[in-house]
């Protein structure tokens, strides 16, 4: 691993995460190259940040969980062989309803050079420190669809506000959020801005 990037669970006392890529529960119904354990990995300046997320999510009586971190350029290369793959429909009522697996790069919901490999940008949502309950956010990670964007019309008010908290503690500290994914942010100052890393996650 780069000497620059950590386990953010090492970095970031108290913080929940569930690598979704390394898991079975992903939208390729199954663990994606480059990530072989269940871990969180990102850059230190990602960690700092987080930290300060934290501690703000902390105040308002919120935890975070964290969906992913930094992406070997490996996984997104078996994203977009994924891509031109049939359809089984295995996983397309979750996660892409409305459109078609090949259009998923251009629509926006996945890249061909993520930021997520450059070792600053999180997938992440909010929990209820109270309850350890997940708040509801009209959809869940890697929903590819409307719903998922910043403003949608497609959600309770609840849920809008929801996602209202997590934008606001985010760019709060430090981050910038993206329109298509409601649970995606970029450090504002990341590190790394032009470069791709491709080492696995073990």
């Amino acid at each position: 691993m780069n000497e620059d990037f950590v386990f953010v669970d090492e970095a970031v006392p108290g913080i929940r995460w569930d690598a979704k890529y390394a898991t079975w529960d992903n939208f390729t119904g199954k663990p994606v190259d480059g990530y072989v354990a269940n871990r969180i990995v990102g850059t230190r300046a990602l960690c700092i940040g987080l930290d300060k997320a934290r501690e703000k999510a902390a105040s308002l009586g919120f935890g975070l969980l964290l969906w992913d971190g930094y992406r070997p350029q490996r996984a997104v290369d078996r994203f977009l062989t994924w891509s031109t793959q049939p359809e089984d429909g295995a996983t397309k009522s979750r996660h892409y309803p409305r459109i078609a697996r090949a259009d998923m790069f251009a629509k926006g919901y996945v890249a061909a050079k993520s930021g997520h490999t450059r070792g600053s940008t999180v997938d992440l949502t909010l929990y209820r420190l109270s309850t350890d309950d997940l708040l509801p956010m009209g959809g869940g990670h890697d929903l590819m669809d409307s719903v998922s964007h910043h403003g949608s019309a497609e959600i309770t008010a609840a849920e809008a506000q929801n996602r209202r908290y997590l934008c606001s503690i985010m760019e709060e500290c430090g981050f910038r959020s993206y329109f298509f994914e409601w649970w995606h942010y970029t450090l504002e100052n990341e590190p790394y801005p032009e470069t791709y890393f491709d080492f696995p996650i073990t």
